[in-house]
């Protein structure tokens, strides 16, 4: 996904603290997050995502900053007084209400006709693909129909900015991966901002125009999910996202267009100063991170178009359309993880067989 260029700031967190007496919940957070953008806050269990998301919805209080949405400042601004509607974790569907009972729920105060309130009701639910389902009693819903419904229902009341908590997570994996890509399509169609909670690196990978990464009450990176995945700023968020080999090197020289390196297993290279995102590369030992999908076996016949060293198949796991292989690369004590596309005429090797392998400094990532 592509965030829209030049838009507009419609949420501005600055520096902003929540404590819960003498805990520490979120430590100077500042973001701004554009108008009509799919954001996500991504982090494990307790690193104050859920807590920053309630905090933008006024369901929280924060302790110090500010947080603004729409260019207002939202101090003491109570949260049905925000433009935000949040989807909650569980749906909070109301099992003795129908579909259209539920999703015109929050209409009950509006000055609207009844007629009028009936079209936007039958509008919501044609825009999550539920036409037909109004009178079907909520209880009798599948968890994918719930969370459709839980959408339709936030939705109508047409807020200028939608939060996700962690909507998805009680789908099961074929079903979120639906539910991802309708998401992603409805966003697109309604055009608002969007905020997701999700601890699952995939799924934020997939729907989000930038992501922040989140530990311990601070935002460790934010970035499209491209720079998060291959330029990641710390061997924290490269271990977070997705898998990441590691493994010791050394700062020959640097100058200020290369760095010079020895990498074990690899060997000698030269990288770009743009793959030691940190910063910090004084001569010495430091850690070389790299994805599985950026080594390749060589099989007979075939030439390396790049670099080439030797390892042993140490693991095999196949997947179907994905092998992944441990292999043990010469020279490095622990095996790194390696990844091929399973493609007719290409085999699967056995635990054992000695390869050659094919990597490429430009899939270098330094760590101190």
């Amino acid at each position: 996904m592509t965030a829209v260029p030049d838009a507009k700031p419609m949420i501005e967190i600055r520096d902003v603290h929540k404590y819960y007496g003498d805990y520490h919940a979120l430590r100077g957070i500042n973001a701004v997050i554009n108008a009509g953008e799919f954001f996500s806050l991504l982090g494990p269990s307790g690193c104050g995502k859920t807590t920053l998301l309630r905090t933008i919805a006024g369901f929280e209080d924060i302790s110090s900053g500010a947080i603004l949405i729409d260019g207002k400042d939202m101090h003491e601004v109570p949260a049905n007084r925000r433009p935000t509607n949040m989807v909650f974790q569980s749906y909070a569907i109301f099992p003795h209400l129908t579909v259209e009972q539920n999703v015109g729920f929050g209409l009950r105060k509006d000055p609207r006709s009844p007629a009028e309130k009936a079209k936007a009701v039958a509008e919501a639910l044609a825009m999550v693909g539920l036409t037909g389902f109004g009178t079907r009693a909520a209880h009798a819903l599948s968890g994918g129909q719930r969370q459709r419904v839980a959408l339709a229902r936030a939705l109508i009341l047409k807020p200028k900015v939608l939060l996700l908590d962690e909507p998805l997570s009680a789908l099961d994996k074929k079903m979120r991966e639906t539910m991802q890509e309708e998401l992603i399509k409805l966003q697109r169609q309604v055009g608002i901002t969007f905020i997701l909670v999700t601890h699952d690196q995939e799924e934020a990978l997939v729907m989000s125009d930038r992501i922040a990464v989140m530990f311990e009450g601070e935002i460790a990176q934010l970035d499209d999910p491209e720079t998060l995945y291959r330029r990641p700023n710390s061997r924290r968020v490269a271990e977070f996202i997705g898998v990441m080999n590691f493994v010791p090197g050394k700062v020959l020289s640097e100058t200020a267009g290369r760095i010079e390196l020895d990498v074990q297993g690899l060997g000698r290279c030269q990288i770009a100063p743009a793959q030691a995102p940190a910063g910090g590369r004084a001569t010495g030992e430091i850690s070389v991170g790299f994805r599985p999908e950026t080594l390749t076996i060589l099989y007979e016949g075939q030439a390396a178009s790049d670099r080439e060293c030797m390892g042993t198949i140490a693991e095999v796991v196949y997947f179907g359309d994905m092998t992944y292989y441990d292999v043990k690369l010469d020279g490095v004590d622990r095996p790194v993880r390696l990844s091929m596309r399973n493609v007719p005429g290409r085999p699967v090797l056995d635990l054992g067989v000695r390869t050659r392998i094919a990597w490429s400094p430009g899939a270098l990532v330094l760590f101190r």
